[in-house]
């Protein structure tokens, strides 16, 4: 016979009260890290760590990530977008974007009343930001000419990829 290990996948309702017991607030559950970012001592953003699951609330939009990724949502990003130093770096961020889109988050401020380790748990962090963290980081990304210029060079880039369909 195989031995088979069996793998527990901890549930939402664990995560939910591991989240609301966590050191910093809801969901965070990094604490050295977020420490280092609070103080500005976090040289890299966290890289984000995806982990198996069982029953992650729009779990699904994950399906989407390969998409996105083919589609250029991180190609030339660092070329055109500046952040400054935290924990969330800027893929982490272009992609929490690109998923509020998918699932049709309503608006940024709907996310105060979401669970944000769920959220997190997307995205392999433990947590999204807070609304005014995440507003803040998109004020810094769309101060200058940098969402058009990014958007421009995708454009040429796929517009070159399929010429035929470019007229």
């Amino acid at each position: 016979m195989h031995n088979i290990k069996k793998r527990i996948l901890s549930t939402k309702s664990e995560r939910s009260g591991q989240d609301n017991a966590a050191p910093m607030g809801m969901g965070t559950r990094n604490v050295d890290a977020r420490l280092a970012a609070s103080i500005g001592q976090l040289e890299e953003p966290v890289v984000p760590d995806f982990q198996a699951l069982q029953d992650v609330p729009k779990g699904g939009v994950l399906f989407a990530l390969p998409a996105l990724l083919v589609t250029g949502l991180l190609k030339y990003s660092e070329n055109f977008f500046k952040l400054s130093k935290g924990y969330y770096g800027l893929d982490s961020l272009l992609i929490i974007l690109a998923f509020i889109a998918l699932v049709r988050v309503k608006s940024i401020e709907s996310l105060r009343y979401s669970a944000p380790g769920e959220w997190g748990k997307l995205i392999g962090l433990d947590r999204i930001p807070e609304v005014r963290t995440l507003r803040s980081k998109i004020k810094q990304l769309t101060q200058d000419e940098g969402p058009q210029q990014w958007s421009e060079a995708l454009c040429k880039e796929w517009m070159q990829s399929a010429p035929e369909q470019a007229s």
